[in-house]
């Protein structure tokens, strides 16, 4: 069986999950401390990051390049679409949510309230808290506008776009730091998603210390 090395919060491994759940590729779950750098963990990535994907012989690194495999290597069902522009259009929104959002929301929400606390790193920083509650709302209403002009975000089919998205957002929604009452469009998609069964072991995610809130589970939330 394959093995995902990942950490449970982490947007970049659960749009991994969700890409191989979707094509029902069958995965061991593997909790991986890299910030502890083991050595036998910097052989499998010299980089010092998850996830790490090891399947067919392979060991793999870098989120976008193991989806991109993934999509290659299991075709069906689909994640990205025929065309070259519309293919243009997934990878940009991909970017758009594991560069500009990661860097204006994620890391500023998820990371100080989360990961500073499970890495022995002191207490949040209130700026950067406040930065990331204000971005998000600039955010938000641009799913909205997206998903006013089409089915979902990157077209009329669902795609890698729609799973880093909501990868992004399932891990801030585990904290209770996304509000779904600006946005009843983008409530409806995510509901969506979250009721797809490739999201199944993304809602039964449990990290010690940070019990998730009541409807993070909910699928009618």
């Amino acid at each position: 069986m394959a093995k995902l090395y990942h950490v449970p919060l982490s947007p970049f491994c659960r749009k991994v999950r969700l890409s191989l759940a979707e094509k029902k590729i069958e995965v061991e779950l593997v909790e991986e401390r890299y910030w502890e750098k083991d050595p036998e963990f910097l052989r499998r990535n010299p980089a010092a990051k998850v996830p790490i994907l090891r399947i067919d012989g392979k060991t793999m690194a870098e989120s976008a390049a193991i989806c991109e495999w993934i999509e290659e290597k299991y075709p069906e069902p689909s994640l990205m679409p025929r065309s070259a522009d519309a293919r243009y259009e997934v990878r940009r929104l991909v970017g758009w949510f594991d560069d500009k959002f990661h860097n204006e929301v994620t890391s500023k929400l998820l990371y100080e309230r989360v990961n500073k606390k499970v890495m022995k790193l002191g207490f949040p920083d209130s700026g950067n808290v406040k930065s990331g509650a204000k971005a998000i709302k600039y955010h938000l209403d641009y799913l909205a506008w997206l998903l006013d002009h089409r089915r979902w975000l990157a077209g009329d089919t669902m795609t890698l776009a729609d799973f880093a998205a909501a990868a992004h957002l399932s891990s801030l929604d585990y904290i209770s730091d996304v509000d779904w009452n600006r946005s009843e469009v983008v409530k409806d998609w995510y509901a969506k998603i979250k009721s797809r069964p490739a999201f199944r072991s993304i809602l039964a995610d449990q990290v010690p210390g940070f019990p998730p809130p009541a409807h993070y589970a909910d699928l009618d939330f």
